[in-house]
């Protein structure tokens, strides 16, 4: 792998056509503080995109938790242990995900 100075259009194309080697890059240059060595753009589209997967990850339980919690209330006639094994799994992942994630929980 080529560890010197890259133009930033060469940094560009490497995110775009191997994202695997393009993370590899990055983060040996992060480490050696070799800044100019960044794609600062893309970095920070990176980074976004991490924080919208846990707040995606957070909304996606929450509606799955309260989905089977409607069920439970108001089909109470087919209640079974899966469900009840599908809410007690979703409370304690949301729990899990809020007391590693404190921002989450506004």
């Amino acid at each position: 792998m080529d560890t010197g100075l890259q133009p930033q259009h060469q940094r560009k194309c490497s995110y775009r056509s191997d994202f695997h080697a393009w993370t590899v890059e990055q983060a040996a240059a992060l480490k050696a503080r070799q800044w100019d060595r960044l794609d600062i753009e893309n970095l920070a589209e990176e980074i976004e995109a991490l924080g919208r997967a846990e707040r995606r990850e957070l909304e996606s339980r929450l509606a799955v938790l309260i989905a089977h919690l409607l069920k439970w209330q108001f089909q109470s006639e087919r209640r079974s242990n899966s469900w009840q094994a599908t809410i007690d799994e979703q409370r304690d992942q949301i729990a899990r995900l809020l007391t590693s994630q404190p921002s989450l929980q506004s």
